[in-house]
Parts: structure tokens; C-alpha cells; sequence
């Protein structure tokens, strides 16, 4: 039996489920804000899970004022151009009401603390008298005694409850116990070990990233808090000081901090094995620097390539980026290569760099091409198309530049006009 999907076939929809979404929140929010309600459209995110996008934690050691600082943040949420779905972890006032049993009047009536607390729990979630044997059924039906679901969030219908004492005089409920109302206590959450209200949102719109939204909602908060004082905001560290209030950012942001620091530290050390490789091949410290030269030319093809396609610069982008470094060092490598054979071979400098980016344009050129041609394929995926981005146009700009800064930049260094 083939199972039934309401989704159109992929291959005739024309809009991704980004677009999908967006369009989404707007009829879902515009039709529950008429019941009071807040409904979110959560997407599958990129990368690593987060509580959302946007996520501002609030600490401090006064939970009251912790509640009213989280607030005053998502105002500040509300307030923000293209910033949605936002909620927070404060739970909306609730009363609760606690039956206290009167012992004395309970034991002048005959009736004990217990037998009390057993009927209203009989009453309330129900028990089992006995079970029904059937015969076409394997296991027994419990027969169970309780009120009707419509009675049991009915308070005085509970008290209108009897209970039957020693002499089996039915006394009711509320002549032997009293209803005390009180606020339900909210659930706190804690991270590492302090109290903390969250904050969440995500951003849709125009700008179609947290980045964007962070840097307006913290603009907003730079100005005092209601009452006069100052929220201290950290963006990589956890706040060092819990008795003032202080707000940290986590989310989206935090995963792609950590994760962009982690790659830096990547490509520096990636950058100097590079340069020690190539100390070892050229036994000089200055080649190695005109080798790696055009390794910063791939920024010129990148973030202009991200730009003209729409695509954000993400984590898969910035791996591309890495990856450059190697293919560049090894393009840069064949043209002093060969400079350094020719002029071995009795050709002067200037006739050996002219030589080297005539002679060597070819197959550099076309290793660039078959690395672009297989970004291609990446290139319209939600995940992965940063990558093809970053390989794709860093290529073409970096190989271009390369067969020009390469040559010029060697002849500038080892060219001695006085020198016969």
C-alpha cells in the first residue's frame, strides 16, 4: 500500500522550504494573535541544534527583578525590524489551591486525616473497585470510581464531596477541611549553577540572519533599564559578576563564534606548516612568503561571489577558504619552480618570470577549472553551498591573480639592476 504525501513533487515546486516558512508565520501568527497565542515556525537549522536562533540569557540572583529585566529584553525583540518568534522561559501566573484538612473538627466527627486524603484522591484520580471478566478479551477491564471529568477541576463540587465517618454519618468535604489559595510556584532554570530567564526569537525578512538581529537588539540595550540601572552584555564569556544583572548571547551566535574561532586557529597553524614545508623545499624564508602571497588574494573572489549569489558566508564557506590555501601554495609553487630552473638554465630573471607565467598558465589554469566545475554541483545546496562559493570564485579571482602577483612580486624581490 502506497502511502499518500499533501507535499507537491519536488520537481515541480518552485520555492524552497525557506520561502515556504516565511510565508508560513505570517498567516499561522496573524490568525493565533486573534486567540492571545504564540505560535512559532521552527525551522531545521544548518548546523548544530539550538534553542533558537536568537537567545539572550539573563542572569542575576533577584528572580523577581530577573523576570522583569527578561521582559524589558523582549520588548526590545518585539521593537527589532524582521525579528519573530519570540517567547521566553516565564510561565504566565498560576493559582493553586491546597485542601487543609481540620483534624480536630475531622476527629470530633469521627473521621481521620487519612481516610480523608484517600477519597479525595479516589475522587480526583480515580480507583479500582474490582475488574470485569470478559470473555472475549484477554485481559480484565478495571472498574474504576472517580468524578466526572467536568466535576473534577470544579472546586465547589469537590467540596460538596461526602465522606462517611465511623457512625456512617455522611459529613461533607468542606465541614472538615478549608481551601487555601496561593500563587504555584514557576520553574526556574539554572546554568552553570546560576539562575537565568531565556529570551528566544528568530530573524525573517530581509536581512535573514541572527547576525543582523543581534547587532540592532544590542544597540537597543546599550540605553539603562527601566529602573535606572545597567545591563551588562558578554557575547563570549560567561558574566563573571552574578549579583548584577547581565545578559549573554548565546544561540546561533554562539555556535558560529566557536566555530569560527576553531577554524582560524585551523587555518593559522594550517598557514604555518605551509610555510615550513616550503622553508624546507626552498631553504629560504623569503620565498615561502611570495609563495604564499596570493593566499589573501582569495578574499577578493570570495566575499564578492557570496555577495552576487546571495549566499551567506557560512562555516562550509570558510572550510573553501582553507582548502584555497593549499591549491594557491601549490600554483605558486610551480611558477617559482620553474623561474628557478630557468634562470638555473642561464635565462635571465626577467626572461624567466615571462616564461614561467606564459609556460605554466596552461595546466594552473586548468586544474582551477576542474576544482570550479566540481563546486557546481554543491552549488544549490542549503548546507554545502557556501563551500562551492568560496571554491568556485576564490579559484577564478586567485588563479588570475596569481599568474600575475607571483611573477612580479619574485622579480621585485631577487632583481638587481647593477648586478652583470
Amino acid at each position: 500500500m502506497k502511502s499518500k504525501s499533501n507535499s507537491t513533487s519536488a520537481s515541480r515546486r518552485y520555492r524552497k522550504s525557506h520561502a515556504i516558512a516565511l510565508e508560513a508565520r505570517g498567516l499561522i501568527q496573524a490568525s493565533a494573535a486573534r486567540f492571545g497565542a504564540n505560535v512559532k515556525v521552527v525551522e531545521m537549522p544548518p548546523g548544530p541544534p539550538v534553542l533558537a536562533p536568537l537567545v539572550a540569557e539573563i542572569y542575576g540572583m533577584n528572580y523577581a527583578g530577573q523576570q522583569q529585566v527578561a521582559e524589558h529584553v523582549a520588548n526590545v525583540f518585539n521593537d527589532t525590524a524582521d525579528v519573530v518568534d519570540i517567547d521566553t522561559t516565564l510561565e504566565a501566573a498560576q493559582t493553586r489551591w491546597t485542601i487543609v484538612v481540620d483534624r480536630d473538627r475531622a476527629n470530633s466527627l469521627g473521621l481521620n486525616q487519612a481516610r480523608i486524603i484517600n477519597d479525595i484522591h479516589t475522587a480526583l484520580r480515580g480507583s479500582t473497585l474490582s475488574y470485569l471478566h470478559n470473555d472475549n478479551r484477554s485481559e480484565l477491564t478495571p472498574i474504576v470510581i472517580s468524578l466526572a471529568s467536568s466535576e473534577k477541576s470544579d472546586l465547589l463540587a469537590l467540596q460538596q464531596l461526602r465522606i462517611r465517618g465511623n457512625n456512617g454519618q455522611l459529613i461533607p468535604l468542606a465541614h472538615v477541611t478549608r481551601v487555601v489559595e496561593e500563587p504555584r510556584q514557576q520553574t526556574i532554570y539554572h546554568k552553570d549553577l546560576q539562575p537565568v530567564v531565556y529570551v528566544m526569537g528568530d530573524v525573517a525578512g530581509g536581512s535573514d540572519s541572527p547576525l543582523y538581529g543581534l547587532i540592532d537588539i544590542a544597540a537597543a540595550l546599550d540605553a539603562p533599564l527601566p529602573d535606572g540601572s545597567a545591563l551588562q552584555t558578554y557575547y563570549m564569556d560567561q558574566p563573571d559578576n552574578p549579583y548584577q544583572w547581565s545578559m549573554k548571547w548565546d544561540g546561533e551566535w554562539q555556535v558560529t563564534f566557536e566555530t569560527f574561532r576553531d577554524m582560524g586557529i585551523a587555518f593559522s597553524v594550517g598557514l604555518i606548516m605551509i610555510y615550513l614545508l616550503v622553508v624546507a623545499q626552498f631553504r629560504s624564508y623569503s620565498i615561502p612568503l611570495i609563495i604564499m602571497a596570493p593566499i589573501p588574494l582569495t578574499i577578493i573572489g570570495i566575499m564578492p561571489g557570496h555577495a552576487l549569489l546571495g549566499q551567506q558566508f557560512t562555516a562550509p564557506s570558510m572550510i573553501g577558504m582553507i582548502a584555497l590555501a593549499g591549491i594557491i601554495v601549490r600554483n605558486s609553487i610551480l611558477l617559482v619552480d620553474f623561474i628557478q630552473q630557468q634562470i638555473k638554465a642561464g635565462h635571465s630573471i626577467q626572461q624567466a618570470t615571462i616564461d614561467a607565467a606564459a609556460v605554466r598558465s596552461l595546466p594552473i589554469a586548468l586544474t582551477a577549472v576542474a576544482a570550479m566545475m566540481g563546486g557546481f554541483f554543491i552549488l544549490d545546496d542549503p548546507i554545502f553551498g557556501g563551500l562551492a562559493v568560496s571554491l568556485i570564485f576564490g579559484l577564478l579571482v586567485s588563479t588570475v591573480l596569481t599568474l600575475v602577483v607571483i611573477p612580479v612580486v619574485y622579480y621585485h624581490n631577487h632583481y638587481k639592476p647593477f648586478e652583470k
